[in-house]
Parts: structure tokens; sequence; C-alpha cells
């Protein structure tokens, strides 16, 4: 019976009420969907509002409660505010958040202007510093837990990626800062630093095919597993450490990377 129960607190997040950002793409999106197979109760924030309904679709059919769709952008503090308040509105309480809205921008120091610069900090850092400075009274209340998601750009230095790469590390810092302030009301917090993932972002960022198809070729060498990930592998890790299976389990930047963060030249 214990090992059955134990089993169920590895994969359940039944009830409860989670809010996932950057919902409409990538591994926001397979968090979504692994959420809704898991029991949870969504809301949902993206900038794509027909990519959204598309995932919120798919939660419906695999039997979760209806998402609220929660859209806009993240950089504009009304919308954050308006979020937060719609999600409490519509479902009394909030147990989960998971941070996962961030952009990719190429660059160095000498091509990065200030506006990139901006651009980059206030979606992968500064958005997330405010929603979750409002969701953290509600969160206290359940003593839920936060998931942030990073990247292994926040671990280890790459050239070409400057903002991002110190948006991510400011992210893993935020983390392990709020994990120690909310831990005597017993709040988690963690996040998960994925390695290269077959998504979107690098596209977006700038990458053609042919430069995408070479980057991901080049995943057999940058990762000890030899590959990229997939979203749905990044999802796991994120329902593991928002679920009580990690109830022990706070202040930690946990990379989901084909083992990349560990890799040294010789």
């Amino acid at each position: 019976m214990m090992a059955t129960n134990d089993a169920f607190k590895v994969t359940s997040l039944k009830g409860k009420v989670t809010l996932i950002t950057g919902a409409s793409s990538g591994i926001g999106a397979a968090a979504s969907v692994m959420f809704a197979k898991l029991g949870a109760k969504l809301a949902l924030n993206g900038r794509n509002v027909e990519n959204l309904k598309k995932i919120a679709e798919q939660c419906t059919d695999l039997g979760a409660v209806e998402p609220l769709l929660v859209p806009g952008d993240l950089s504009d503090e009304d919308t954050v505010k308006r979020i937060v308040e719609q999600t409490l509105s519509h479902f009394g309480r909030l147990d989960v958040l998971i941070n996962s809205a961030g952009i990719l921008a190429m660059g160095t120091i000498e091509s990065t202007n200030l506006a990139q610069y901006d651009k980059v900090m206030n979606v992968n850092v500064r958005s997330v510093y405010y929603l979750t400075h409002l969701c953290v009274p509600h969160l206290i209340k359940t003593k839920g837990s936060i998931v942030n998601v990073s990247s292994v750009n926040g671990q280890r230095s790459f050239p070409g990626v400057l903002a991002y790469c110190m948006s991510k590390s400011a992210l893993d810092q935020f983390t392990r800062c709020t994990a120690l302030e909310l831990a005597s009301k017993q709040v988690r917090v963690n996040s998960v630093c994925p390695g290269v993932i077959i998504t979107e972002v690098h596209r977006r960022a700038g990458l053609d095919e042919e430069q995408y198809a070479k980057f991901l070729e080049r995943c057999k060498e940058t990762h000890a597993l030899g590959r990229p990930g997939d979203v749905e592998e990044v999802a796991h890790a994120i329902a593991f450490l928002a679920s009580d299976a990690a109830s022990f389990i706070t202040g930690v930047n946990l990379p989901v990377d084909g083992g990349r963060h560990a890799m040294c030249p010789r």
C-alpha cells in the first residue's frame, strides 16, 4: 500500500491550481499538457492567443478542467497584475507558479545595444520578479511551490548570447535567494536549467533552417548524451519539482541538459 501511495505522490498534481507563463509554445506548452495529465487546474499565459487556445484544447481533451486563459505580454506591469487577479478570482487560490516565459537574443558586448539588453532582461528577469512578488502572498497561504525555467546558459558561459546568459544567471540567483526567503513559510522555489531543447526559440532568435540544423547536429558533441532534448523531458522535471514528491527540495537549479553542464574541453 505504501508503494502505491508513494507512486501516486510522484505523479499527481491533482487539484493544484497552477499558473504557467509562456504556455503558448515550447517548454511552457509541454508543461501545460503535462500538468493537465496530472490533474492540475490551469491558468495559462502566453502572447499567442491562437496557440494558447490550442494548448487549452489539448488539456481539456485529456479530461482536465477547462484552463483559464490569461494572455498578454509580461513586460507590461498592468498585464501582470491582471493575470494574477483573474487567476485568483477564477480559482480562489494558487498552489503552483511556473515561470516559463522567456526570450532568446543573439548578440555580443559589441553588438547588443541597450534596447536589446533591456528587452531580454525585462522579459526574462523583471517580469518574473514582479509576477512572483504578486503571487507569493497567495502561495504562502497554500504552502505552494515555484518552478522557474532557466537555462544551462545561466550556469555556463557562452559567447554570442551575452544578455541571455546574464538574464539566466540572474534567474538562478533569484531562485536560490527566494527559496531561502520563503523556506520558513514552507514555499519551495526551484528551477530547471535546460540544455538545447527542440523548440522555436532559436529560430525566433534569428537562426535560419540551415543554421538551426547545424546547431542541432553539433549537440552530438556539446551534450554528453549526444543529442538535444525535447520539451516533454523538461516538463517531467518541472512537474516533479512542483509536486509533493519534491517536498524536501528547495533552492535547486536542476540541469536538464543531457550532461552539458558537467562537460569541460580536454
